[in-house]
């Protein structure tokens, strides 16, 4: 009797993984064609460049972003040109983050504008460290080209690279 309820349960985390895995699968789909649509004609093209307020050495800001997030290196953020603020809904202190699709060197990523700044001349973009290291693994760049940033229509987005 011990064994047959042991076999059930089993059976049901078996059941339930594989359905996360599938409806996981599914909406990754979905999300990647429906980033192409949502993705508004006002694409700027310039470079990215890494930010990351806890380096040593570093001049940014505090770990506070403009939208009054703190800093994650582990997440899809990026701060934007302060020029293309408008652009990206403002990033204003206490409001929700708006998205982007950031795309380079053959990949793309939606990340969370939620911070912006100075950035150096010819950049539109300061991508935070994951972000960064999804586009240039060994962060040898520093600065990464021909960038394209579309701003996304909407606040339903899941930041993360789009297959």
């Amino acid at each position: 009797m011990l064994f047959r309820s042991r076999a059930a349960v089993c059976g049901a985390v078996v059941v339930f993984v594989v359905s996360v895995t599938f409806a996981r699968s599914e909406a990754g789909g979905v999300h990647s064609s429906a980033v192409v649509d949502a993705a508004s004609g006002d694409t700027i093209v310039g470079a990215a460049s890494m930010y990351n307020p806890f380096k040593p050495g570093k001049l940014e800001g505090g770990p506070e972003t403009a939208s009054g997030e703190r800093y994650d290196p582990d997440g899809w953020a990026a701060a934007i040109k302060i020029g293309l603020r408008e652009k990206f809904g403002g990033v204003l202190f206490g409001a929700r983050p708006k998205f982007a699709l950031v795309e380079a060197v053959g990949k793309k990523v939606i990340v969370k504008i939620n911070d912006v700044g100075p950035l150096v001349p010819g950049r539109i973009i300061d991508l935070n460290e994951r972000t960064m290291r999804h586009f240039d693994p060994s962060l040898e760049r520093g600065v990464i080209s021909d960038v394209k940033v579309s701003p996304l229509a909407g606040d339903y987005w899941i930041p993360g690279p789009v297959s």
